[in-house]
């Protein structure tokens, strides 16, 4: 599919919410609707002037003279080919610490860490276990830091989610006039574990103004807390967010069918017992078909996938987006590390 959304949803209407964004990004709960559509509008005109425009580099080198710390201590593949090829876009230096290569959680703690890397360094995007390690590598940073990941949330990806929905969904409204014209009222179906995606979705879907039906088996609830915020956003914006425990249930009327990995890292000892738990979850075209989705419903997924999860038929279908979605994972943390990282700021 082509980056460029289209001549009518390509309208860039809210650039200037780039310029009161909160200095860390640890969740898109922290943002506002109009934060979160300027950042991926501005991926999506970066994604255009670099794949039909050949823009090599940013012009104005936004992060030149910078270095920017990737501290990963969980292994990535889309995460870090983006971060690392974003920052070498924007002019910077990619500095890459992994697990093995500093003493974060070893011989030192965090809040040290925290401060003795950001004296050194421009930015950091951090990829770590517990919610409480990104806020603390927050509070105790000199310089902004991402969250590239915790146990909790994962903005970056629902940005490339948003990305990827504003594409093809851009297509079908070619008369509106924001991206809001284009996501709100669309059904966004989740079936699958409790996990930081579905939460982030839950932090920036319904502000956003698409309705949500959140399918987890009975064992594996959604957060009270997220539940409330979700619900407080959704009320704001006229839609709704309802929780089911049978898939069929959940994706009628999808436009868009979400799920991830039932064992995420570090859960690798509850996988027998998982898999059972999440029995008659694998989504399939006839789960879609019988759960009465819309008919023009697309796949998601922010792998890497299981067969457990996800069919063949539907995941190489063309209602899988997956791999333009795995792509839009480089322009949503370009956008964002353009944004916060940048010597604009």
């Amino acid at each position: 599919m082509s980056s460029m959304i289209n001549n009518a949803t390509a309208r860039f209407t809210h650039k200037a919410a780039l310029g009161t964004l909160p200095r860390n990004m640890i969740s898109l709960g922290d943002f506002s609707a109009e934060q979160i559509a300027g950042l991926v509008e501005s991926a999506a005109e970066i994604k255009h002037k670099v794949k039909h425009e050949n823009q090599a580099f940013h012009p104005e080198q936004p992060l030149k003279g910078k270095t920017i710390a990737l501290l990963f201590s969980k292994r990535s593949t889309r995460t870090r080919v983006a971060s690392e090829s974003s920052i070498a876009y924007l002019g910077g230096h990619a500095m890459f610490l992994g697990k093995d290569d500093i003493q974060l959680g070893v011989n030192e703690s965090l809040r040290d860490s925290a401060q003795v890397i950001s004296s050194m360094v421009d930015g950091i995007f951090a990829r770590v276990g517990a919610h409480s390690e990104i806020t603390e590598m927050a509070r105790y940073s000199s310089v902004p830091v991402v969250n590239a990941l915790c146990d909790q949330n994962h903005p970056t990806q629902i940005l490339a989610d948003l990305l990827t929905i504003w594409e093809v969904f851009g297509k079908r409204k070619p008369q509106a006039q924001s991206i809001f014209d284009v996501l709100g009222g669309l059904r966004v179906a989740w079936v699958g574990d409790a996990n930081n995606i579905i939460y982030e979705m839950l932090a920036a879907m319904p502000k956003c103004g698409m309705h949500m039906s959140v399918c987890t088996p009975e064992k594996y609830p959604i957060p009270q807390q997220v539940k409330q915020q979700a619900k407080a956003d959704a009320e704001r914006a006229n839609v709704s967010v309802t929780y089911h425990t049978n898939p069929l249930e959940a994706v009628e009327g999808a436009d868009i069918v979400v799920t991830d990995t039932w064992v995420s890292m570090g859960q690798e000892s509850e996988k027998a017992q998982r898999l059972r738990d999440f029995a008659g979850y694998q989504v399939s075209m006839d789960m879609a078909r019988q759960g009465k989705a819309n008919k023009d419903w697309i796949f998601m997924h922010c792998l890497p996938r299981k067969p457990e999860e996800v069919t063949d038929e539907v995941f190489y279908s063309d209602r899988s987006v997956v791999f333009q979605e795995a792509e839009n994972r480089k322009w949503t943390i370009l956008a964002t590390f353009n944004a916060l990282f940048s010597t604009k700021n």
